[in-house]
């Protein structure tokens, strides 16, 4: 693993990100379909959020963190930072630090994306109503699978928090992915248009599943969504999948 706490994610994760920011592995959402615990990161993989072993301590890793905000800071106000691929940087053990180093990129005029399944946050830290909302995107892993990610906040508390966020001016996305059941994740796409909280859906298929999906069950997911009034990014699992052309990733910062 790269002792960087910002860099720039390839393959799946590239599609997704241009730079991303990594301060701690593991995560206590207990999410059933975790690609991290079974993936490249499965020897490293806790049950709970732990700073990276490159860094002494969270003093050490913002210190990290802000030499390599400044070392990158061009390509970061172009192409934006993405918070995390290792771990969800809301859990209530590591947003303090998360937190930290979101403000100091927004500050530095830096459009910053949040991705978690954590609701709890909100009442948790402080949101400086002085912040650029201009440069914070919050986004929501929805799944709409609750008993597969039994120790995160709920599908419906997440999407209340989409609301609360976009009431106050936040810019919001929604994960679709992985789908687990493309009837639910049909449901949680209506859900969305009925709160109107959600500016941007970003749908892909869930990664080494083995038994298939049912017969037309993705093509007819993704027509809902496709002619629906969410804009969206379909990854390439799912263009691929349909033997259709894969599509340019789209910002929730450009729409």
């Amino acid at each position: 693993m790269s002792n960087l706490t910002i860099y720039q994610p390839q393959g799946k994760a590239g599609e997704y990100a241009s730079w991303a920011c990594n301060l701690y592995t593991g995560c206590s959402n207990s999410c059933s379909y975790c690609y991290c615990r079974t993936g490249h990161l499965g020897k490293l993989w806790t049950p709970y959020p732990q700073l990276k072993k490159c860094f002494k301590n969270e003093e050490h890793a913002y210190t990290v963190f802000l030499r390599e905000l400044k070392q990158n800071k061009d390509s970061l106000q172009r192409d934006g930072l993405f918070f995390s691929f290792t771990t969800d940087p809301m859990l209530p053990q590591s947003r303090k630090l998360t937190w930290n180093c979101i403000l100091a990129a927004v500050n530095n005029g830096i459009p910053v994306s949040v991705l978690t399944k954590r609701a709890d946050f909100i009442e948790d830290i402080h949101i400086d109503k002085w912040i650029r909302h201009d440069n914070l995107a919050w986004g929501f892993t929805l799944t709409g699978m609750d008993h597969e990610e039994p120790m995160a906040s709920t599908n419906a508390e997440r999407i209340d928090a989409m609301r609360q966020l976009h009431t106050m001016g936040f810019k919001t996305f929604a994960s679709l992915e992985p789908v687990i059941d493309p009837s639910r994740t049909i449901g949680i796409y209506a859900l969305l248009q009925e709160h109107g909280c959600c500016d941007l859906v970003k749908v892909g298929l869930q990664s080494g599943r083995k038994d298939p999906y049912p017969d037309g069950s993705i093509r007819k997911m993704y027509r809902i969504i496709k002619d629906g009034p969410i804009p969206s990014y379909m990854k390439h699992s799912m263009t691929d999948r349909l033997g259709l052309p894969q599509e340019t990733p789209n910002s929730v910062f450009a729409l």
